[in-house]
């Protein structure tokens, strides 16, 4: 039930109802309204349908299921491209991410997945570009550490390398950690090292980052 109590406050405010409304309506206390919109309990199961019906919605929207089948949707959209990437098939990974980014625009996660696939196709500049739109956005620090390493060979790769100095030395104390990137990134890698070190942080270790 984590979205029920953020719905609920949502609801009731485009109802321009108060907590005691509510509370009137279902025939309880304003306190035990105000307890649920805060999260710190939660509505016996038999209100539901009575709070859907004073919202004029539905329990699966109060419950949030519309944003949990939408996450999940987006989650095996990330499996069916990570998996594409790990056979190779980088072309249908390109693929559907550019037909997610379609539907989901302004999510990291789609923007950062169709940037690891150009990284790892070698397409460079837009891969960089994206990265620089998408991690701003993002949420997921998992995520965020690890496009940021890959960023820093891109931007070595694209022959940026105070740039990609400059963000190494801000990466945290993580896998992709500035301690282990600053000093590759100094040493002076060719193309084919940056490239396997750039699959390397992407592709990782399979656990995943979407």
């Amino acid at each position: 039930m984590m979205y029920l109590p953020a719905n609920l406050k949502k609801y009731r405010m485009q109802k321009e109802l108060t907590q005691e409304d509510v509370a009137e309506y279902l025939g309880i206390t304003a306190q035990s309204v105000s307890k649920w919109e805060r999260g710190e309990s939660y509505p016996d199961i038999t209100l539901l349908p009575a709070l859907a019906n004073v919202f004029e919605t539905s329990v699966d929207l109060l419950l949030g299921m519309d944003t949990i089948r939408a996450e999940e949707t987006r989650l095996n959209i990330h499996k069916k491209a990570i998996g594409y990437q790990r056979s190779g098939d980088l072309d249908m990974a390109e693929k559907t991410y550019r037909e997610a980014l379609l539907i989901y625009p302004n999510k990291p996660g789609m923007i950062l997945g169709l940037a690891s696939t150009l990284a790892l196709k070698g397409e460079t500049e837009e891969a960089i570009e994206l990265m620089e739109r998408g991690l701003p956005i993002s949420q997921n620090e998992r995520q965020k550490a690890t496009m940021r390493a890959a960023l820093c060979f891109l931007y070595l790769k694209a022959g940026r390398e105070d740039t990609a100095n400059k963000l190494a030395s801000q990466l945290p104390h993580t896998r992709e950690s500035r301690e282990v990137i600053q000093p590759l990134i100094q040493q002076g890698l060719d193309q084919s090292e940056i490239e396997e070190n750039i699959r390397s942080i992407i592709l990782g270790d399979g656990e995943g980052i979407w």
